[in-house]
Formats: C-alpha cells, structure tokens, sequence
C-alpha cells in the first residue's frame, strides 16, 4: 500500500480516538516530506525540523549507550509533539494538544510509525534494491590538467585575489 494512503487511513484512526490530535508528518530521515494531514508550507517545514530531532535523538541514545532510540517527546505551553522512528528510513510526529493519556497516546503513535513505516520501506525498496555501481568496477582516475585540450583548459587566470595578510 501507498505510504499516503496508509498515512491517512491512520491518521483519521488516530483522530477518531485521539480528538486532542492536530495533525501528523511522516518524513525521511533526510528531512524531506513523505506524507502529511498538515497545511503543506507547515509540514514541509516541519519534516526537516522531525528528521533533525530524530537525528538528535538517536544520537544521544548511542551516546549515552541505553539502547536504541524509541521516542520522544517535546512539551510545550499549548500541546506535546512526539517523534518516533517509522521503519528504516521514515520518522512519524503526531501534534496534539495537551492530553490526559499521554502514554497512551505514546504507544498508539508508534503502532502507526511500525505500520506506516512498514510501508514507506516496501515502497522504497524498488528503488533502493538498484545497483548503482558494479563491485568490481574501477575507481574513476583523475586526468591531470596538462593532457586537456587546450580549449578545456582555463585560457585566463581566475579574478580572485588571495586577501593580503
């Protein structure tokens, strides 16, 4: 299944037993946005600032050396964000206001971010499965400026100047 669509199906879910929830991204850990129920402007913005605490967050778990990275959770005056890992290469945040059953709401986020995750990495497995590079292929070698062509060569100096010291 289109990770769209299961992003949807799950966030009208959510929405069904979350009411407090305001909207959900998926994205790439590259920051790059997947799928939302966000404005676009808001969620494209908001897919690189997820995959940036994500980043954030799995680093300090390999830091301080407790296992793998599960979730967090940032709190705010109005509302909670929570971040959790969507499969290999995708990242859920849920947005809500301030909920009774944080916890609940918690596991309910990563049950999503398993399934959506499931299928983000169905879905890019087409694309991730080519082979780029033969294994035996040589290293390109570098050709030395002196066996160009004359015409490919720079026929006048650059206009930038070293600053004097």
């Amino acid at each position: 299944m289109n990770p769209d669509a299961v992003m949807v199906t799950e966030m009208q879910a959510l929405h069904r037993r979350w009411p407090e929830l305001t909207g959900g991204v998926l994205a790439g850990t590259d920051g790059l946005l997947i799928a939302s129920d966000l404005p676009a402007t808001d969620a494209t913005h908001l897919a690189a600032l997820v995959a940036a605490s994500f980043g954030l967050g799995q680093r300090m778990a390999d830091t301080v050396g407790r296992g793998e990275f599960h979730d967090s959770v940032l709190r705010t005056s109005t509302g909670h964000v929570i971040t959790c890992p969507a499969g290999l290469y995708a990242v859920l945040a849920l947005i809500c206001r301030p909920v009774g059953d944080l916890a609940g709401l918690r596991s309910a986020a990563r049950e999503v971010a398993r399934r959506a995750g499931a299928a983000f990495d169905a879905h890019r497995v087409g694309v991730a499965a080519v082979s780029l590079t033969q294994g035996h292929a040589p290293l390109a070698v570098r050709t030395p400026m002196a066996t160009l062509p004359a015409q490919l060569r720079r026929s006048r100096p650059t206009a930038w100047r070293r600053p004097p010291i």
